[in-house]
């Protein structure tokens, strides 16, 4: 580990010079396009696009292995493989009971023992995400890109204890998925909470792996309701707009009000960088109702 050496405390530099087209604040773009392109689509299509146009990149939980500064490797292969007849389809609405005056230090502790980071090995290359778990009989929601590409499974319980796990269903056109862990292993499911209560200015919290650091909250308020934004491969949908910080890694994992009820699932944020780059303060959210009955038919 090398270290920077330490500045000469007698000297100071002289400020630089500042020109118009350097300040990239001047003239911002007057507005912030929020369609997004494909993962691959974002990577390949490099023309144009200043450091001041902003694009909504999907958070591709891929990382490369080599720790944070790896950069971010992900391709979206879906498939939709059959779920278990036997597995139950209700999944928990609504039960989690009101903190008292907000406390969300609180609601993340009650919430984080269900919330699981994602390993996806495939070929060389290794991919973090985040998912939660959703009923009593060991399956975990995510989104579709975190596990598409076929690699091996792995889920890491908020206790460390790391199980492998199987895609127990996955649309890419809403971009979720199901996994199947043993039963006796999982935590106690997170309950949905209704996005028609869902209000702007709502109190959330971002639970998951960003960069694979497992056990991350952020926390912020909801937004906006409805932006329309491209989600997997099903073209535009409505999403629920947070400023909490939602980084790569993020993909999959719980946004929850302060009664710890799911009310979205993390997908995508807003960059400022073709290229990607992580959180302005603008990340979406497949909303909880959508989450819910996909993740239902998913198991039928």
């Amino acid at each position: 580990m090398s270290h920077p050496r330490q500045a000469d405390p007698l000297y100071s530099p002289p400020p630089p010079r500042t020109w118009p087209h350097d300040d990239p604040f001047r003239r911002p773009p007057p507005t912030v396009p929020l369609i997004a392109p494909g993962y691959e689509d974002l990577h390949r299509d490099r023309r144009g696009g200043g450091p001041g146009r902003a694009v909504v990149a999907a958070v591709v939980a891929a990382l490369l292995v080599g720790g944070l500064t790896g950069g971010l490797a992900g391709a979206v292969a879906g498939r939709m493989t059959a779920a278990d007849p036997a597995a139950s389809t209700a999944l928990p609405q609504s039960g989690g009971r009101p903190v008292n005056g907000g406390d969300l230090s609180a609601v993340a502790a009650r919430v984080q023992a269900s919330v699981v980071s994602i390993e996806v090995r495939a070929g060389g290359a290794r991919g973090t995400g985040s998912g939660f778990v959703i009923d009593r009989r060991g399956h975990v929601l995510t989104n579709a890109h975190v596990v598409d590409d076929g690699g091996a499974v792995t889920v890491v319980l908020a206790d460390r204890r790391r199980v492998r796990a199987r895609v127990a269903g996955s649309d890419r056109a809403l971009d979720l998925a199901v996994l199947a862990i043993p039963a006796a292993a999982g935590p106690a499911p997170l309950a949905f909470g209704r996005f028609s209560d869902v209000r702007v200015g709502d109190q959330v919290l971002a639970l998951g792996s960003p960069l694979g650091l497992q056990g991350t909250v952020t926390g912020g308020i909801v937004s906006a309701l409805n932006r329309r934004v491209r989600i997997g491969q099903g073209g535009v949908g409505d999403a629920l707009q947070t400023d909490a910080s939602i980084n790569p890694g993020n993909s999959g994992g719980p946004l929850v009000n302060a009664r710890g009820e799911v009310v979205g699932v993390n997908t995508a944020i807003a960059t400022l960088m073709r290229d990607g780059g992580g959180s302005i303060g603008i990340g979406f959210a497949i909303p909880a109702d959508r989450a819910r009955a996909g993740a239902r038919r998913l198991l039928r």
